[in-house]
């Protein structure tokens, strides 16, 4: 296979959406998947959360690699923190191991050069979201390293418009979606301040 197909690629099926560079925290009790992480552990792989909505399984998921194991059980239970590194999409579901795996391809965005103007939109409408919500607003250090990705994984927009943001394949695309976001979320903060 290619350096962009895995087979047996373990997936974890949650009602969440994971964004590449956003830490989760997740509470492994399932014996199946008890085994699979053991496994991810073992052999320092990925796994893949990919969002189970009541409409069905989304084929688009993240790649998570385990960040920090945070506490043992004595029945085998695992709290630990996963980081999301990089989009997939299940291309087939394999049922021969005993957790749930398939066969996956990781996502490349196309190559398109990045507009700088919708990055300098974007970081702007998310620095003045954070500032509004904290009180402390980004540093121009800490902006220059975020990405679409980056910027949205530390802002709850629903899962819904997380799985919008993983589908698409363009940076600048992203980048336009996330201003978009932010703005909407900063109404709606000025709307809460005006009602109280």
């Amino acid at each position: 296979m290619s350096d962009r197909l895995a087979n047996s690629f373990p997936l974890f099926p949650l009602q969440l959406v994971v964004l590449p560079s956003e830490v989760v925290p997740l509470h492994i009790f399932e014996e199946r998947f008890k085994t699979m992480i053991e496994e991810c552990l073992a052999h320092d792989s990925e796994f893949g959360i990919i969002w189970l909505a009541d409409d069905g399984l989304h084929e688009v998921g993240c790649a998570c690699r385990i960040d920090r194991v945070l506490e043992r059980f004595e029945d085998g239970r695992i709290n630990l923190l996963a980081l999301g590194t990089r989009p997939l999409r299940v291309i087939e579901r394999q049922r021969d191991l005993v957790y749930p795996a398939g066969v996956i391809e990781f996502l490349a965005d196309s190559r398109e050069p990045l507009q700088p103007r919708l990055l300098d939109a974007a970081q702007k409408a998310y620095a003045d979201l954070v500032q509004k919500a904290t009180d402390h607003p980004p540093t121009d250090d800490e902006l220059t390293t975020m990405d679409a990705y980056a910027m949205a994984a530390t802002v709850d927009f629903g899962l819904e418009a997380k799985q919008g943001l993983l589908n698409l394949r363009s940076e600048n695309a992203r980048l336009e979606l996330v201003a978009r976001l932010f703005r909407a979320a900063l109404k709606r903060l000025d709307f809460v301040d005006r009602a109280q």
